[in-house]
C-alpha cells in the first residue's frame, strides 16, 4: 500500500522544470500512504516523470524500492496496492518461459507485476493478477504511459490534462503540487455529491479531473496532443453479474457454502502474507467476524483484532465484538473513545479525504484504523459482504414498499402516496413518538416521519425503480436548484440503461450498490481512513473470484426468511455460535446530529453562515439556512444533507488556507 504520482508533459524540453524534482514535490503530498521511502525515475528526452512513496509490506528490503524498472530496462512501473497471486504468476512465468525464471533482484509483487507486463503485455497481465492495485508504467520502447485500476476499485487513481501535461496521481492533493494544477471546482460534480454524499467515479470535485473507473486501463502515447482520454475495460462487474445470473449455481446449498468458504478462505490466506505485523477490523457482525473466523482458522497464534466502542448505547458494537472475539480466541483490542476524542478528528478529515466527502461514518472508521496502526502494519475487513450477498435491507425486506406497491393499480398507489404525505413529517413524528421506545432500533435512530414520506416516494413511482432508487438514495430532493451554474450529469444510479439485466429488483439493487455505493463511499471511506495512519486495508471478500462466484449465486440463496447474506451466515455458523451474531444490522456511526446541536453548533454556523455561502457563490443559500435552522432547533432531522454541505464548506476552507 503505497501513493503514486507523475506527469507526462507535451512541451519541448527547453524550459522544462526539474521532472524528478517535480515528481520528488508530488509524491511528499502522499506521505502518510508511504512512510517508508520515497523514490522519482525521469526522462526529460519525453517528459515522462514518477514519483512514489513506499510503505512496505512485502519485500521490505530495498529491492522493493520503486519506481521500479524491468530486468530487461524497457518498463518503468510505480504500483500502489497488492498483488496477492504473485508467486503463482512468478510460477506461471517460469512455466511460460520454458522453466527460465526471470531475473529478480527481490521477491516483491512489483518485479512480478513487471516480468508479466514485459512476458505478456499490460491487458493480459491485469487479467491475470489477483489483487487490489492502481499503477503508472512507462513503456520506453512504445513511448507509452498505462494508467491501472483493481477489478473493484480498491486503490484510487486521479487523472487530467492541465494545458499540455499530464498529471496523475492517488490523491488530488499530489496533482495539486504541479505549478501546471488549475483548481476550477466543477459545479456539475457538486450535484451528485449532493445527492449521495460522495462524487461518483469517473467524475471528481475539479473540472478536467477524473477518477479512473475500477476494471479499466488507460493508454496514452507520448506522441499524441493531449485530447479527450478514453479508458478500456479489461473486466465488467455488468458483464460478470449477468453472466452469473444467466449460468446460475446448480449444486444444494450445502455444496453452495463448501465453494464459498473454500474460495473466502483462499482469499483471507493469501491476503494473510506480510512481512509486517497483520490483524483485522471486528465489529461483531457477520462480514468481519466471518473473515476474522477464517484467518484464526489459518492462524497458529491468536489474531490482531480491534475495535472501536461509543458510550452511546445505539452506536456501541463493542460489546458484540468481544463475545465473538473471545470465542474464537483473538487477541482483542478494544478501545472506547468519548465525545471529544472522536470530535477532535474533524480538523483532519479535509486533508485525510482530498475531497468533498459525506458519510460521517468516515469518523469512527479514521478512529479504529488509528487505533490498529498502533499494533499492526496490516488490517482485514468485511467489506463487500451486504453488496454481495444481499446485505442491505432493500435487498431483502420483501414487506417493504419497494417489493409490495407494484401489485397495486397506479390509482391506488397514488391516492395512498397523497394520503402519507398529507400528514406532515412533523405531525407523523408526534403521532409516533409515543410509540418510538418500542420501534426497532433502526427506526428509533431516524425521524420516522422522513421515513413514512420516502415510503410514499417509492408507492408513487414504484414501476420505476431506477428512479425511486434515484430519489431515495439522494440526501437533497433537487440538489440541482441548490448548486448556483450547475446542470446534473447523468449518473448510473439514475440511468436504467446501465443497469445490469440481472432479474428481479433485489439483483439489480445489488449490481447498483457493487458498482456505484461500494467503491465511490465504502472504499474511498476506508482507503482514506487508513492510508491517513499507513495502515494497508485489505478486503478478501472483494477477490475477484468470490465476487464472481456470489454472482453465480441465485438469490433465493442469498436471501431467505425476511433476511439477507444467508450464504455467509451458513459459513460463519461454522465457525461462531448464531446467537452471537443475531442482532439487528446496527451500522458503523456517530451521532452527529446531537452533536450539530450541541459542541458542533458554533462550527457549524460559521461554515454555513449566509454571508459566506453568497460570497463563495456555489450555493444558494435559503434551502440550506432552512434545513439549518430547523435541524438546530429540533423541528427535524437534516443530519445527512447538512453534513454535505459542511463538509464541503470545511474542505474549501482547507484547500482555499
Amino acid at each position: 500500500m503505497c501513493g503514486l504520482a507523475g506527469l507526462l508533459d507535451l512541451e519541448g524540453v527547453e524550459g522544462r522544470e526539474d521532472l524528478r524534482h517535480l515528481a520528488f514535490r508530488m509524491a511528499d503530498t502522499l506521505e502518510t500512504r508511504g512512510p517508508d521511502d520515497r523514490g522519482a525515475w525521469a526522462d526529460e528526452t519525453v517528459g515522462i516523470a514518477l514519483g512514489f512513496r513506499r510503505l512496505a509490506i512485502v519485500d521490505v528490503s530495498p529491492e522493493g524500492h520503486q519506481p521500479m524498472q524491468s530486468a530487461c530496462g524497457r518498463l518503468i512501473l510505480a504500483f500502489n496496492g497488492e498483488i496477492y497471486n504473485h508467486a503463482e504468476v512468478r510460477r506461471e512465468l517460469e512455466t511460460d518461459l520454458g522453466g527460465e525464471a526471470p531475473r529478480y533482484r527481490g521477491h516483491s509483487d512489483t518485479e512480478v507485476m513487471l516480468a508479466a507486463f514485459a512476458r505478456w503485455g499490460v491487458e493480459a497481465s491485469v487479467q491475470r493478477f489477483v489483487g487490489m492495485f492502481a499503477f503508472a508504467l512507462w513503456d520506453r520502447r512504445e513511448r507509452t504511459l498505462y494508467l491501472g485500476r483493481d477489478r473493484i476499485g480498491e486503490k484510487p487513481l486521479y487523472y487530467g490534462w492541465m494545458g499540455r501535461t499530464l498529471l496523475f496521481g492517488s490523491e488530488l492533493k499530489a496533482l495539486r503540487a504541479h505549478p501546471a494544477f488549475r483548481a476550477e471546482i466543477d459545479r456539475d460534480a457538486l450535484v451528485p455529491y449532493l445527492r449521495r454524499g460522495y462524487i461518483p467515479a469517473p467524475l471528481s470535485i475539479y473540472r478536467g479531473i477524473r477518477k479512473l473507473l475500477p476494471g479499466t486501463l488507460l493508454a496514452i502515447r507520448a506522441d499524441e496532443a493531449p485530447k479527450d482520454l478514453e479508458p478500456k475495460p479489461y473486466w465488467s462487474a455488468r458483464s460478470i453479474a449477468e453472466a452469473g445470473c444467466a449460468d446460475p449455481f446448480t449444486g444444494t446449498e450445502t455444496e453452495a457454502v463448501d465453494e464459498l468458504e473454500r474460495l473466502l478462505k483462499q482469499a483471507v490466506g493469501q491476503q494473510m502474507v506480510a512481512e509486517v505485523p497483520l490483524g483485522a477490523f471486528l465489529s461483531g457482525g457477520i462480514d468481519s467476524s466471518t473473515i476474522v473466523a477464517l484467518m484464526q482458522s489459518q492462524s497458529s497464534r491468536p489474531v490482531r483484532t480491534f475495535t472501536i466502542g461509543f458510550q452511546e448505547s445505539a452506536y456501541n458494537e463493542a460489546e458484540h465484538a468481544k463475545a465473538v472475539a473471545h470465542h474464537l480466541g483473538t487477541d482483542h483490542t478494544e478501545l472506547y473513545v468519548t465525545a471529544e476524542e472522536t470530535l477532535a478528528v474533524l480538523p483532519r478529515l479535509p486533508t485525510l479525504f482530498d475531497e468533498p466527502f459525506a458519510d460521517s461514518s468516515q469518523i469512527p472508521t479514521f478512529l479504529v484504523a488509528q487505533m490498529a496502526r498502533r499494533s499492526v502494519t496490516v488490517s482485514l475487513s468485511g467489506d463487500g459482504g451486504d453488496e454481495l450477498f444481499g446485505g442491505y435491507e432493500r435487498h431483502f425486506r420483501r414487506e417493504s414498499p419497494w417489493y409490495q406497491a407494484p401489485r397495486f393499480s397506479v390509482g391506488v398507489r397514488q391516492s395512498t402516496a397523497r394520503a402519507l404525505r398529507g400528514v406532515s413529517t412533523r405531525n407523523w413524528d408526534r403521532a409516533l413518538n409515543l410509540i418510538r421506545p418500542v420501534l426497532p432500533l433502526r427506526l428509533r435512530r431516524h425521524a420516522v416521519g422522513d421515513r413514512v414520506h420516502r415510503a410514499a416516494e417509492i408507492i408513487n413511482h414504484a414501476e420505476h425503480p431506477a428512479a425511486v432508487f434515484d430519489r431515495l438514495s439522494s440526501l437533497w430532493d433537487n440538489p440541482a436548484s441548490i448548486v448556483l451554474g450547475a446542470t446534473e450529469p447523468l449518473t448510473l444510479l439514475a440511468d436504467p440503461s446501465a443497469w445490469a439485466e440481472v432479474g428481479d429488483l433485489a439483483h439489480r439493487l445489488m449490481y447498483v450498490d457493487l458498482v456505484t455505493y461500494l467503491p465511490d463511499d465504502i472504499l474511498v471511506k476506508v482507503d482514506r481512513a487508513s492510508m491517513g495512519v499507513s495502515l494497508e486495508s485489505r478486503a478478501p471478500m472483494l477477490d475477484h473470484r468470490v465476487v464472481e462466484f456470489a454472482w453465480r449465486l441465485p438469490k433465493e440463496l442469498k436471501v431467505r426468511d425476511g433476511k439477507g447474506k444467508r450464504p455467509l451466515r451458513l459459513v460463519l455458523d461454522r465457525h461462531v455460535p448464531r446467537e452471537l451474531i443475531e442482532r439487528p444490522k446496527m451500522g458503523f456511526g456517530v451521532p452527529v446530529d446531537e452533536w450539530l446541536r450541541g459542541p458542533l453548533r458554533g462550527w457549524a454556523e460559521a461554515l454555513l453562515d449566509e454571508s459566506r455561502l453568497r460570497r463563495e457563490g456555489l450555493f444558494d443559500p435559503a434551502p440550506i439556512r432552512k434545513r439549518w435552522q430547523e435541524h438546530a432547533s429540533g423541528l427535524r432531522d437534516w443530519t445527512d444533507s447538512l453534513w454535505t454541505i459542511l463538509m464541503f464548506q470545511a474542505w474549501l476552507e482547507q484547500v482555499e488556507a
